[in-house]
């Protein structure tokens, strides 16, 4: 209780907004690589065997790289609520979609070997192909549509409510910004993915990687940097406004906000955050040249600094909205107003503390025990018992 009491409300809050963008940066830095390999799957291996090659190197793994996109779904769902109410009421089809891609993959993996026949395992490459595309776009378009706001808004007794129809259907969300942000995202994710082939792979798999990833790196950065251009010029940020208790009670009318001439006060604000999109664009960079002089290893780790500069930029350019609301700027969510009680982050923490340092164990002792490069050898030699 002691702990309990030193912990303030405002500090759990920041810290669990701080632990919900390592939980969605882990997701990316794993699973990510997984849905690249899968984008790049078609193109990366034009034989059976070069295939099963780019399958095996996310094989093993695939399953536990999951395991980030559960634990980020769960503190949304309980250290958020408002948050996971309005998100999932809104991209209730595009998140379905997702969900149809994380089922089908599994079954992919599964059952694509399991026939000799060249029209049933190529129709599972394309699904392993739509998979890990489809996801990594709808991912950007979400982080697009947030930053845009999105039209909804709270009655008095705190139901939500979205004011656009069409927004709620699949097409609504596909304006040109967030399309702009998918290809950041999808063209980061396949860097990142060849990035992965480069290390565990040789041979043609491993140089087509490396050929695609680095246009993909470059993709990256320049859609990366328009987006930053777009958001400086083009898109209403906002801001609260007057006095406020950030250890207030969790009511998302709580607030007084406005709309701003632009997201990028907070630079001025906190100039330190630079740092953020500074590293998304360097790491992108750096990947491209890592892929082109076919360094390994060094290169991976760029590909994740790109990454961890990308996500943390939008979380730092944003704070403290978690999502705003564009048809009534008073309904936005944000760190201060729609998390969930003191007592039940202080007992989500102290979980988290316990918990998460099993799961980076095992992920590690895991990757450990599997490193190396996969072969044609090796899928030949074990056909029947690899995917």
């Amino acid at each position: 209780m002691i702990l309990h009491e030193l912990l303030s409300y405002e500090l759990l809050r920041v810290i669990w907004w701080g632990l919900l963008g390592v939980l969605l940066i882990g997701f990316a830095l794993t699973d990510g690589f997984d849905m690249g390999v899968g984008a790049l799957l078609p193109f990366v291996g034009k034989t059976d065997v070069e295939r099963r090659v780019a399958i095996n190197t996310v094989g093993p793994v695939w399953e536990g790289n999951q395991v980030w996109f559960i634990l980020g779904g769960g503190a949304i769902f309980a250290a958020w609520p408002p948050l996971y109410a309005v998100s999932f009421s809104g991209f209730y089809l595009a998140m379905f979609v997702v969900l149809a891609a994380f089922i089908v993959r599994p079954v992919a993996f599964k059952y694509r070997s399991k026939r000799d026949d060249p029209r049933w395992r190529s129709a599972w490459d394309w699904a392993l192909f739509v998979s890990g595309a489809v996801p990594a776009l709808l991912f950007g378009v979400a982080v697009g549509n947030v930053i845009q706001g999105v039209p909804f808004h709270f009655t008095d007794d705190l139901h939500s409510i979205y004011d656009d129809v069409w927004y709620m259907k699949f097409l609504g969300l596909l304006d040109p910004f967030s399309i702009l942000a998918g290809v950041v995202s999808l063209a980061m994710l396949v860097m990142h993915g060849a990035a992965w082939l480069t290390l565990k792979a040789e041979g043609a798999v491993q140089w087509r990687a490396r050929s695609i990833g680095s246009v993909a790196a470059l993709v990256a950065v320049a859609a990366y940097a328009a987006a930053g251009v777009w958001l400086a010029f083009g898109i209403e940020g906002y801001r609260i406004v007057g006095d406020y208790v950030t250890g207030g009670p969790s009511n998302p009318l709580h607030f007084e906000v406005e709309k701003t001439a632009t997201w990028l006060t907070a630079y001025a604000d906190r100039p330190w955050i630079i740092v953020a999109p500074a590293m998304g664009i360097l790491g992108g960079l750096l990947t491209f040249f890592g892929l082109r002089a076919g360094r390994e290893v060094s290169t991976l780790l760029f590909s994740k600094m790109a990454i961890l500069g990308v996500i943390s930029s939008v979380g730092l350019t944003m704070f403290p909205f978690i999502m705003p609301s564009s048809s009534d700027p008073q309904s936005s969510l944000t760190v201060w107003n729609s998390s969930s009680s003191h007592l039940t982050l202080f007992i989500m923490l102290i979980c988290a503390l316990i918990f998460m340092p099993l799961i980076l164990m095992y992920t590690a002792w895991v990757y450990k025990v599997l490193w190396g490069k996969v072969t044609e050898a090796d899928v030949t030699d074990n056909s029947h018992s690899v995917y």
